[in-house]
């Protein structure tokens, strides 16, 4: 016999996913309006460094104020992140995957605020370092905050509310939810149940919904992107894949190189360690400013029409100057996420990948293997494969970077690079980072925990 609708389809509402997707959408509300504003201080906090920076190279006696002022922002910084150093500095998300792996715990208040107040002390002067990290932590301690103290969350709740706040933390940092999401499940809970992805998204649009109130709809790093690859360029798409490969073990390599070399430099206390990068940065926002921060600014400088008009030319010799670029923010990115300080590496890969997507454009331009005007979906696929494989997350990588740049018109060739490069990663050994930088932390399981049921990768 054939049930009928009544039979087969649930009684009106008595489905729990109301409150549920209540839970994600305050925790998204709130994770986006302290990430609104800590967006909102660093891009003003950059405007401000693009004015002072040309002013003391023109006058150098503001250099003695700037200084001292810097060595203040070093022993503040040290004062904030030394009860909790371990669970403070750097992104924050290697910390977060122990929490939801039942091997660190944190007491929410104390990260959220001094997560809060010592990011912006380590990226408002121009450490290269990235937004996104923060706020992704910041995310889970306010998941954890209405966890614990407002719907009294058993652990395995818990952890769902600590996901959405995750979510919101990724989306509300570059309008992005959907990559929130992605970044969830590749990357942290690898469980993708309609309960927990339903929050999370509930999560991420709510907060991504606030940082539209900060910024507008534009897309977070709208590009001019308005035509396709073409099918015959896609032979040295495969070539770019294979050379993001080898330089993201690179990347892997040399981050995770930095701590125990730091961690030799004993005649300056680890929460001091700011001073070596905040110091080094003077000279470099010195001689070229748009360089500083996460950043940005950065990646869209170079699609000023006046620099895309002369590296649209094709000429070998402009890949000098990216590669220089590249340099300088390789060098700069492991001294910067290597100090005790709070800051991501999104951005920085980002921008990294950006720069080798110009010197990749540069030589498809000048041997005819691409039009002129595949500049920008060179430069985004470039992007996306640098970051997808370093942080072995495909899904996030091509999801973000679509939403970020507002078109689709590069997913085609974004996929072929990403995963060519993930192949070779693969192949050489490379890790997920935030999972690398973790076990390089030597967790383990807290016994007073119960446990909750995770697959690490």
């Amino acid at each position: 016999m054939i049930k009928t609708a009544k039979q087969v389809l649930a009684k009106p509402f008595t489905s729990n996913f109301f409150f549920i997707f209540l839970q994600g959408i305050i925790i998204g509300i709130i994770t986006g309006l302290i990430v609104g504003t800590f967006r909102w201080i660093i891009d003003h906090t950059m405007k401000f460094l693009f004015f002072i920076y040309p002013l003391m190279r023109q006058k150098p006696i503001y250099l003695i104020p700037y200084i001292i002022a810097t060595l203040s922002i070093v022993l503040i910084l040290g004062k904030i992140i030394k009860p909790v150093l371990s669970n403070i500095t750097g992104s924050g998300v290697p910390q977060v995957e122990a929490v939801m792996l039942n091997e660190n715990k944190m007491n929410w208040w104390s990260i959220l605020w001094r997560k809060f107040v010592g990011g912006l002390l380590a990226i408002c002067p121009g450490l290269f370092l990235g937004r996104e990290g923060p706020c992704i932590q910041m995310g889970a301690m306010v998941g954890q905050a209405f966890g614990e103290n407002l719907f009294h969350a058993d652990p395995d709740d818990l952890k769902r509310l600590q996901g959405c706040g995750i979510a919101a933390g990724l989306s509300a940092a570059f309008s992005a939810p959907l990559a929130g999401v992605f970044f969830l499940v590749e990357e942290i809970t690898f469980n993708f149940t309609p309960k927990e992805v339903l929050t999370a998204l509930a999560a991420a649009m709510s907060s991504d919904l606030m940082t539209l109130c900060f910024f507008g709809t534009q897309p977070c790093l709208y590009l001019p992107l308005d035509k396709s690859l073409p099918l015959t360029s896609y032979w040295f798409v495969a070539i770019i894949g294979v050379v993001l490969g080898l330089l993201a073990y690179l990347y892997q390599y040399c981050l995770l190189s930095l701590k125990p070399v730091y961690a030799k430099i004993t005649k300056i206390p680890a929460i001091y360690h700011s001073v070596i990068p905040l110091l080094l940065v003077i000279p470099i926002g010195l001689w070229n400013a748009n360089l500083l921060g996460g950043s940005h600014d950065f990646i869209s400088s170079l699609f000023d029409p006046t620099f895309m008009k002369s590296i649209q030319t094709g000429a070998l010799s402009l890949i000098l100057l990216p590669l220089v670029w590249f340099a300088v923010r390789f060098i700069f990115s492991m001294i910067s996420y290597g100090a005790s300080v709070p800051g991501g590496i999104f951005m920085p890969i980002l921008v990294l990948g950006a720069l080798l997507g110009v010197v990749f454009a540069v030589l498809m331009i000048h041997f005819n293997i691409a039009p002129k005007r595949c500049y920008g979906i060179i430069i985004v696929t470039s992007m996306c494969a640098y970051f997808g494989t370093i942080e072995k997350a495909p899904f996030t990588a091509l999801t973000l970077l679509t939403e970020m740049v507002g078109s689709v018109e590069q997913i085609f060739p974004m996929l072929i690079t990403t995963f060519i490069a993930y192949f070779v990663l693969d192949l050489l050994g490379g890790k997920p980072i935030y999972a690398a930088l973790r076990i390089q932390m030597n967790y383990h399981k807290l016994s007073n925990l119960p446990k909750v049921k995770h697959a690490e990768e």
